[in-house]
């Protein structure tokens, strides 16, 4: 039987929710029946090394190539086409304050000229995140079907909507990673409903317990409360609201650590706020790391501070190893969370996650209870596979 040929889109594999679920998807694939090809747009990430021998893992675009390199040395050995939209690029981003969803209209608007359309042809293209990967298959690929995931809160402004509607009404489909995520998106009336359909991201207990136990975890022979928190450091994941949360409970007297591992654009302001509190010694910056689960096995809490999720990978990882968490009430949080019984959830204040910490640490039997019930809870969704399949179909 001839095999179904599959493109999967992402930006590229560093350690984060994305990321991390698109890793699981490959490693569940029938590579009996699919020839699966991956294109990334920026190499070198965490997650790389976890991608299936079975997947082809194509070679950077010229372009991808190029901005690798400092303008300098380019200046005489590629195109001035190219040359013309990293400026463009990089004078649009200095116009005015953007976000991401801006930042990737901005690299597609002077980047796609110089973009060759892809040599293949596939039965099946996915666009796994929003974004560039989205534009990229909508206006790159040819494809019989072409899918984009859904995997934040995505709310888009006017101009952004008029932007974004003709790379998504050149998909079949739109996956969401959850019912409120699929909501959100319906907010932008970008889509009927019927165009949208609802595959959570993917998460396999057995593969995540295996990697609990092979890896390094924490190194300082700290004897107190471990809190951990993981998450890409940016406005999304709400590290403001973590630092004073720790101010908090420094001030309380708890015997505490709080580690993160993330990195991201806000690192330098999180390091001076870190200062600022004098918290120092509390809140403690791992960076990154491929393996993050001998970290939340050895915690004794997991906090997740998110002003948005599409779906919240980290809690149904702490959620599968039995560790207890406090979370915001961000808006896809009751997808998986059940106030009292999995964890705790508060309100999107410091103060809030500070008291749901303390009621953590504090209530007599409560961490037991939880850890009790999220130890008999259906652990991991891997029967979503199911899912993908009838998506693609065989």
């Amino acid at each position: 039987m001839k095999k179904k040929k599959i493109l999967f889109v992402i930006d590229s594999l560093a350690c984060a929710g994305a990321e991390k679920s698109l890793v699981t998807l490959l490693s569940l694939i029938d590579y009996d029946l699919y020839d699966v090809d991956l294109q990334l747009f920026a190499y070198g990430g965490e997650l790389e090394y976890l991608v299936p021998k079975e997947v082809h893992l194509l070679p950077p675009l010229n372009y991808t190539h190029f901005t690798s390199m400092p303008l300098w040395k380019t200046l005489f050995t590629y195109p001035p086409q190219y040359i013309l939209a990293r400026v463009s690029y990089s004078t649009k981003l200095r116009s005015g304050k953007s976000n991401n969803i801006k930042k990737a209209r901005f690299f597609w608007e002077s980047v796609s000229p110089v973009i060759p359309p892809s040599k293949k042809h596939y039965d099946v293209a996915v666009a796994y995140a929003q974004g560039v990967p989205t534009f990229y298959v909508s206006e790159k690929v040819s494809a019989i079907k072409k899918y984009a995931w859904v995997n934040v809160s995505y709310y888009l402004g006017e101009e952004e909507k008029k932007f974004q509607l003709k790379h998504y009404d050149n998909m079949d489909k739109i996956i969401a990673v959850s019912e409120k995520t699929k909501e959100i998106f319906l907010q932008n009336q970008l889509l009927k409903e019927h165009r949208l359909k609802v595959i959570y991201d993917i998460n396999n207990p057995i593969l995540i317990n295996k990697m609990a136990e092979n890896g390094k975890g924490y190194d300082d022979n700290f004897n107190g409360i471990r809190i951990l928190t993981i998450g890409r450091i940016a406005r999304q994941k709400g590290y403001d609201i973590a630092l004073e949360a720790c101010a908090i409970l420094k001030e309380m007297g708890i015997s505490f650590r709080w580690y993160v591992l993330g990195k991201g654009p806000l690192e330098k302001e999180i390091m001076n706020m870190i200062q600022t509190l004098g918290i120092e010694k509390e809140m403690v910056l791992l960076g990154v790391t491929s393996n993050p689960y001998p970290y939340i096995k050895q915690s004794d809490l997991y906090v997740q501070t998110s002003r948005f999720e599409g779906y919240g990978i980290a809690l149904a990882e702490a959620r599968m190893l039995n560790i207890p968490i406090v979370t915001t009430r961000f808006d896809a949080v009751y997808s998986q969370m059940i106030e009292g019984k999995n964890g705790i959830v508060v309100d999107m204040n410091p103060k809030a996650v500070a008291e749901g910490i303390q009621r953590l640490l504090e209530q007599h039997g409560l961490k037991e209870q939880i850890i009790a019930f999220q130890k008999q809870e259906k652990k991991g969704n891997i029967e979503e596979i199911q899912k993908f399949y009838e998506l693609i179909g065989v």
